[in-house]
């Protein structure tokens, strides 16, 4: 089983930035990584595979100090590279930052970004081949979508329902085709934190 899993919180995230490469995780974003990580303690995580933008490595390192299972650093995971744009506020942009057409400037256009996250896959479904036990695979928003929905096998009902994930979100997916998607943008761990990043 693939066990594909979105970053926790930036300050980033909650400003409403376009995000920058060297973004780490906040306050609140460690302790989702903590919760997230405490869950895939019961799972049979063999390996884990994580986008090494920082945001990506603090999330798969706690998964690591968890499980046990040794992180694989893999660029084909970063998130869409929107180039001049990264660390502009979005309400500053003036236009719909995921418009089909946008190809934003010194950034990745819709289709290179899909294309590359095609190469992702295939590397993805290797290593889950490989690993003995599930693979985890810590990534980031946009290449969740990506995966889910041109990679896996979705139910229509939920594909027409899925604009983005939630941070630190589990979507299981198997690893044998057709990669049927068997839970989807799951935060149950997340239940014991509020809204504001405290605990109820």
């Amino acid at each position: 089983m693939i066990h594909l899993i979105r970053h926790g919180e930036t300050p980033g995230n909650a400003a409403r930035v376009v995000q920058t490469p060297e973004t780490p995780l906040s306050e609140r974003g460690v302790e989702q990584a903590r919760s997230l990580a405490a869950r895939l303690a019961e799972a049979r995580i063999g390996g884990i595979l994580a986008s090494d933008l920082e945001r990506a490595a603090m999330t798969a390192r706690c998964v690591e100090e968890t499980t046990g299972a040794e992180i694989m650093f893999e660029p084909l995971l970063h998130e869409r590279n929107f180039g001049d744009l990264r660390g502009t506020p979005y309400s500053e942009l003036g236009f719909d930052l995921f418009a089909p057409d946008l190809e934003p400037p010194g950034g990745e256009s819709w289709q290179t970004f899909h294309a590359r996250v095609d190469r992702a896959w295939q590397r993805i479904v290797a290593q889950a081949a490989e690993t003995a036990g599930d693979l985890a695979v810590v990534t980031h928003g946009l290449v969740c979508l990506s995966i889910t929905t041109r990679c896996a096998e979705l139910g229509a009902d939920e594909a027409a329902g899925l604009s983005g994930f939630a941070n630190t979100s589990v979507t299981m997916i198997e690893s044998e085709r057709p990669h049927r998607v068997a839970l989807l943008d799951c935060t149950r761990h997340l239940d014991h934190v509020d809204r504001e990043g405290g605990r109820v």
